[in-house]
């Protein structure tokens, strides 16, 4: 179908009405990052224990189904404090970090509990993502034009004006973002790990033309 907007374009009467939409969405992707840090005299001795525990963590989580997983950090750092203007080596640490990725949210408290028994001493955050976000916004921006169109429509009818059958522009004010919700190293001991959901929200402006 075509509408030929080109009078009410001409037409100084319009309307500008906000349309909103949201819809929930529940998390279907979930990220967690952790890992052991091992700190010592030798660099050797410590890279090897670190090594010893990381391949124990792997081989476990590989046992329970959980295979899409990276190295996210390797750092190896020198230790050292200053005493009488001197400064002193206190040996090394080195730092391993992965992150583990699962479409299966309700599994990431097993994921970390089984990790922890295996040896593993960070767990430096936890990201819960809808990964159809732009779907989900689609579905939200529907629901925002729909609800201007009934703005306006109602305002014209109110005056007994005759509206544009569609409107003389729209101007989206947003676009839509991965959507994530991220617990911090600080904040895992106390929350529960939860995906729970996420509201997507749309807005647009539009302009119709009355007569």
């Amino acid at each position: 179908m075509f509408f030929d907007n080109t009078a009410w374009e001409n037409n100084h009467n319009t309307i500008i009405v906000t349309g909103r939409g949201r819809v929930t969405a529940v998390p279907d992707l979930a990220k967690i990052r952790l890992g052991v840090i091992t700190t010592g005299e030798n660099l050797s001795d410590i890279q090897n224990e670190n090594a010893e525990t990381s391949n124990l963590i792997l081989n476990g989580l590989r046992n329970m189904g959980v295979d899409d997983i990276r190295t996210y950090q390797y750092i190896i750092d020198r230790n050292f404090e200053f005493i009488d203007n001197t400064r002193v080596d206190r040996g090394y640490t080195i730092r391993n970090v992965y992150e583990i990725q699962t479409g299966m949210p309700d599994s990431v408290g097993a994921i970390i509990d089984t990790a922890v028994s295996l040896g593993a001493n960070l767990v430096e955050s936890i990201t819960f993502e809808v990964s159809a976000a732009e779907t989900f916004y689609l579905e939200a921006l529907k629901i925002a034009l729909m609800n201007g169109a009934e703005k306006a429509a109602a305002m014209a009818e109110v005056f007994n004006a005759r509206l544009s059958p569609v409107p003389i522009r729209i101007i989206e004010s947003g676009t839509p973002v991965p959507l994530s919700r991220t617990f911090l190293r600080e904040d895992i001991v106390t929350t529960p790990v939860e995906p729970g959901t996420t509201q997507i929200e749309a807005i647009v402006t539009m302009e119709f033309g009355y007569n």
